[in-house]
């Protein structure tokens, strides 16, 4: 019997593991597109491909047809080229609405969007009676735009018996002129605007709330803190996908603004609330361009074009914190 002393040499080297054969993908043909039930997806998504092509694509499509014609939708359409996205460009009143519509957007970002978070977030905090409070925020969206821009309406009497100079008199403020200057005219319209459509936002909010665990506010209160440092920490993070979404779409919301300058001032005083779609609301049907279509849609594909510039550069900058 021989007995080994020594350390034993492998005498074979260790083969490195085959990769997997790479299998190439077949190509697919049309009988195995119907086999594989292809046919009745098409059945099942055909008809909202035609409401979508009908209701969206086609008009769209009219859109970019009439924005290089002279047409008033009576007689036959002359074809003008790029003269209808000249006239709106040399237009002196595109810049008045390019501004206002700015400073819309801007005073609507600046108090409109952290109000539906602070209330989503302190109805979060409520234990008792939450559904109540839910439906006292959402309860603006229910009213019908043009009764609730009626009723602000009256609420903004410029004389000292209007509501809310009654109100103002009580803290010896006022009366104040509101929709009737030039300067206070547009932070009352993003004033009814918010409370107008704050609602919605808020119940979005309280959704995702919920879904926010609660170890994460748990392990924030074993390490000491506040309430105002558990919103900072915890909410905050948890709701960055949620506020990226709203974000968005209240920029592009904002700058189709039209209901409440239209219902409240007309565009005035003095073309100081004056936005981008009541400018495409007189091209098209207004005393002095009315009839002006081809200008209309030109002004709108415009307007679609930098929103979409717009929305591209954000979700591409927001994507790495989105995630």
């Amino acid at each position: 019997m021989t007995t080994l002393t020594g350390p034993v040499r492998a005498t074979t080297a260790a083969t490195p593991p085959s990769s997997p054969p790479t299998r190439r993908r077949a190509r697919r043909t049309p009988a195995g597109w119907l086999r594989d039930g292809g046919l009745s997806t098409l059945v099942i998504a055909l008809p909202m491909i035609l409401v979508f092509g009908v209701f969206s694509w086609f008009p769209i499509g009219r859109a970019l047809i009439m924005s290089v014609q002279q047409t008033n939708l009576v007689t036959a359409p002359e074809f003008v080229g790029l003269e209808n996205f000249a006239f709106v460009l040399s237009d002196p009143l595109l810049g008045k609405a390019v501004a206002n519509t700015l400073w819309f957007a801007l005073l609507a970002l600046v108090f409109g969007y952290p109000v539906p978070l602070a209330a989503a977030v302190l109805m979060s905090e409520v234990k008792r009676m939450r559904g109540l409070y839910s439906a006292l925020a959402y309860l603006p969206v229910v009213v019908p735009p043009v009764v609730a821009v009626l009723l602000w309406k009256f609420f903004y009497d410029a004389s000292p018996t209007g509501v809310f100079n009654v109100v103002a008199g009580w803290f010896g403020l006022g009366p104040f002129p509101w929709l009737q200057d030039a300067t206070s005219a547009m932070p009352s319209l993003v004033l009814e605007a918010t409370w107008a459509a704050a609602g919605g936002t808020v119940i979005i909010y309280l959704a995702a709330l919920v879904g926010v665990r609660t170890e994460l506010y748990e392990a924030a209160e074993v390490d000491g803190a506040g309430v105002w440092r558990k919103i900072w920490h915890v909410t905050l993070p948890q709701l960055r996908g949620v506020l990226f979404i709203t974000l968005i779409l209240q920029v592009i919301g904002t700058s189709q603004v039209f209901l409440e300058p239209f219902l409240f001032t007309g565009g005035g005083p003095n073309n100081a609330t004056l936005t981008i779609l009541m400018l495409i609301y007189d091209y098209a049907f207004g005393s002095s361009l009315g009839g002006n279509y081809g200008a209309a849609t030109a002004l709108s594909l415009m307007l679609a074009g930098v929103l979409a510039v717009l929305s591209a550069i954000y979700f591409r900058v927001t994507r790495p914190w989105s995630s």
